[in-house]
């Protein structure tokens, strides 16, 4: 019996001096990871993270919102319908409303709004989508954070205090941030905020010698939408626009990976590749 355990021990000698292949290794996907880091972000701010369904009725999707009927974003071209009139709806309108794959996550603030009322602070991230044509900045279906805040006394200033804050925690303190008149039925005043490129930091406008192709040489890159809440918003969600007034705002994370690290084509986060995944995966 001794020879033979000798013997065992002789034929099954492991050479710990051999190399040995890792097993593969995923990673998590970037959208994944920046979603979390935006929301700690707000937390920490004091937000509250909501979330709602993706198969929206219109009502909360447009109605809500202060879209009219005859609104060109209602129209087969720009917002997939996937059921029709009377299969659902809101608090007031039960039996008219349609069902459609939400376009943003606006409709998350309006059931907030309605559930609990005045004062809230709160984000939403999630996916939406939208009959865009899938191309380096745009896909069908995408990812988007969207801010609401109403209590008393907010103004202007407090909307461009948060962004200016969530823009530095983000990409760090050399960020600069500008807001640009805009329109969006949902706000008012509304504007778009943009990111001075990342690339040229601005140095390419008016220089035709040295064009950026980032940001198309006119050295600011549109992040997202924001603006203070219309009343009629607050009045559809019952909330009085003489006592509250509120700002909202929202982001693509898509385009938030492309600021953050330097992605060219938003594609590529969504072709399933590993190789654009795993040096993200290696980062966390």
């Amino acid at each position: 019996e001794t020879e033979r355990d000798e013997r065992v021990l002789v034929e099954e000698a492991v050479d710990v001096t051999l190399p040995w292949d890792r097993a593969p290794r995923g990673a998590r996907h970037p959208l994944t990871t920046i979603q979390e880091r935006i929301a700690d972000i707000f937390v920490a701010m004091g937000y509250q993270v909501v979330d709602g369904p993706e198969v929206e009725a219109e009502w909360y999707n447009f109605d809500a919102l202060n879209f009219p009927p005859d609104h060109p974003v209602r129209d087969l071209q720009d917002t997939f319908f996937v059921a029709k009139n009377g299969s659902g709806g809101g608090p007031e309108s039960t039996e008219t409303s349609g069902m459609v794959l939400r376009t943003h996550t606006s409709p998350v603030q309006a059931r907030t709004l309605l559930a609990r009322g005045a004062p809230v602070y709160a984000v939403s991230p999630g996916r939406t989508y939208r009959t865009d044509e899938l191309d380096a900045t745009h896909t069908p279906v995408f990812s988007q954070i969207e801010g609401l805040a109403v209590d008393e006394g907010l103004t202007m200033g407090d909307l461009k205090g948060t962004l200016d804050h969530w823009a530095t925690a983000m990409f760090g303190p050399g960020v600069v941030t500008r807001l640009r008149p805009h329109f969006f039925p949902f706000t008012e005043p509304s504007a778009e905020v943009d990111l001075q490129c990342f690339v040229c930091k601005g140095a390419s406008v008016g220089d035709p010698e040295n064009p950026c192709r980032t940001c198309g040489s006119e050295g600011w890159i549109e992040w997202g939408g924001c603006g203070m809440v219309n009343p009629r918003v607050l009045i559809a969600c019952g909330v009085d626009p003489e006592r509250y007034s509120g700002f909202a705002f929202g982001m693509g994370l898509e385009r938030s990976v492309m600021f953050l690290n330097n992605v060219k084509d938003m594609r590529d986060m969504i072709e399933g590749d590993v190789r654009f995944t795993l040096p993200f995966g290696m980062e966390i």
